[in-house]
């Protein structure tokens, strides 16, 4: 009996229904346990944008505040005095002043009186309109246009509807550099029709908005320097095809997004694409990832510097997370980062030798050889080691008698016969150690120490390899073991204090 307002809920779990009662359908739901029916007077049909922010930052019309009041508080049976929060408070609370604003979840749902936005807020460039009542781009539209110097738009967490065809262009968002629309039931074909009005955004987040397909932007974002597509299942790998010539995307997040493959099949091996020419972060963990081929693909990225790559298939072929690390890195020759370490130059040095170790048998009976005129690997092995002549080129090929001695790893076997001498101190003559290649710089400092009697922190190691005359490595990190640094039998550790 009564009035009773039927609603689908944005967390389906709330509700009981799909619209129907006792046979009659009264509404319809996308989620056959979406809806609920309540009574008119416990609905919240929103506020005006205004009002929200009145209400949060201290102007509501039944708050006297007064000076001192709110500079003390209690916690437990403590009393504890914030200084300055007068002063910040009665800043907050001249809106004419405020830069940035946020009235994340204080159910907006329109824009209110035209002109009053634009008379109280006249310095806002940043605006937090998350988790709201926002119902259309429409009503986005009406707050935009009476903020002139908008830069950050953040309005995740509305369901909205959203123009399906080509919208005309404005200056409503002509200064606009960040825009997330997260959670909003957007599609890409919806952001290209918005995407017009955005002819100077920089950054674009879309995740979880079960975007499946990807269109090619036509003379839209071309700014764009960020885009991310995380929590979104496309449909396939060759998806990111459709996006790959935006002239300045930096970065792309693509976490939990359902890629199986990356793949650019403009380009050989040796050469890079053409596709992406400016991304230099690129983020694809948590996806289905699972042939090393693909990690092979992203040497040919021109620009890229950083990768996050984590839980994937692929990464569950190697138990050794240190000997993962190596592959990756020696795999994708440009890179600074991965997986937001810095990959330092004694680390690609070590992993890229480990790597011409590690498949050089395998390279060898591919039909590799030391001598360029008998070098002929096969097909096959290049597709699986994309990298490895041009390893070959900057390290020399790996000679037969390099390759033998993969022996069981005993105790003996794991020792390293090293020269340790004092370049600048000729006196001091060159002693010969046998060192554990696992012991640590730290370690080999103390036992310099009993040697030289000089305190460990005033020594400087480096080591030159027999195999590269001429080239110096720093021992830089005292945490590090020798067999991180690839130093091998008969190599020279150069002590200088």
């Amino acid at each position: 009996s009564g009035i009773w307002l039927g609603v689908e809920w944005d967390n389906p779990q709330r509700g009981k229904h799909d619209g129907t009662y006792e046979g009659t359908q009264y509404f319809k739901c996308r989620h056959p346990k979406g809806g609920s029916f309540i009574r008119p007077n416990k609905a919240n049909f929103g506020v005006d944008f205004l009002s929200a922010v009145k209400d949060r930052y201290g102007l509501g019309d039944e708050q006297e505040v007064q000076p001192g009041t709110e500079s003390t508080f209690i916690f437990g049976k403590k009393t504890v005095e914030f200084v300055g929060m007068d002063s910040i408070a009665e800043k907050q609370r001249q809106l004419n002043q405020l830069v940035d604003i946020s009235v994340h979840e204080c159910a907006v749902s329109h824009a209110g009186q035209k002109g009053e936005i634009s008379r109280t807020c006249a310095n806002v460039r940043h605006v937090n309109l998350s988790k709201n009542l926002i119902s259309s781009w429409e009503t986005v539209t009406a707050i935009a246009s009476e903020i002139q110097n908008l830069e950050t738009l953040i309005i995740s967490e509305n369901k909205m509807k959203f123009p399906s065809t080509p919208t005309s262009v404005s200056s409503v968002f002509s200064k606009l550099r960040i825009l997330a629309l997260n959670q909003t039931e957007i599609t890409w074909t919806e952001v290209l029709s918005c995407a017009p009005g955005w002819p100077a955004l920089e950054e674009l987040y879309l995740t979880s908005n079960n975007i499946t397909v990807l269109e090619r932007p036509a003379n839209v974002l071309q700014t764009l320097k960020l885009l991310d597509l995380s929590d979104n299942q496309l449909q396939d790998g060759n998806q990111l095809h459709l996006i790959a010539h935006l002239p300045r995307l930096e970065q792309l997040i693509l976490r939990n997004s359902g890629i199986s493959s990356i793949c650019f099949p403009d380009a050989g091996f040796g050469f890079k694409t053409k596709m992406f020419p400016s991304l230099k972060h690129l983020a694809i963990n948590d996806n289905q990832i699972s042939q090393w081929s693909s990690i092979n693909e992203l040497d040919k990225l021109p620009s890229l510097r950083s990768l996050q790559c984590q839980n994937n298939p692929f990464t569950d072929t190697e138990k050794n997370p240190e000997t993962l690390r190596q592959l990756i890195i020696a795999k994708i020759s440009q890179l600074e980062v991965l997986n937001k370490c810095e990959i330092l130059p004694a680390e690609r040095r070590g992993a890229e030798l480990d790597y011409r170790k590690i498949f050089g048998s395998e390279w060898i009976a591919a039909g590799g050889n030391w001598d360029p005129e008998k070098n002929n690997p096969s097909e096959e092995f290049l597709a699986a080691h994309p990298r490895y002549p041009s390893l070959c080129l900057k390290y020399g090929a790996p000679e037969e008698g390099e390759l033998k001695g993969q022996q069981p790893r005993t105790l003996k076997n794991q020792l390293l016969t090293l020269t340790i001498k004092c370049p600048e101190k000729p006196e001091q003559k060159p002693v010969e150690k046998k060192l554990p290649e696992s012991m640590t710089i730290q370690r080999v400092k103390g036992l310099l120490y009993r040697l030289l009697k000089i305190p460990g922190s005033e020594l400087k190691l480096s080591y030159e390899s027999s195999k590269l005359e001429g080239k110096e490595v720093e021992l830089d990190n005292d945490l590090k073991p020798l067999q991180f640094y690839s130093i091998e039998n008969g190599d020279c550790v150069l002590v200088r204090w």
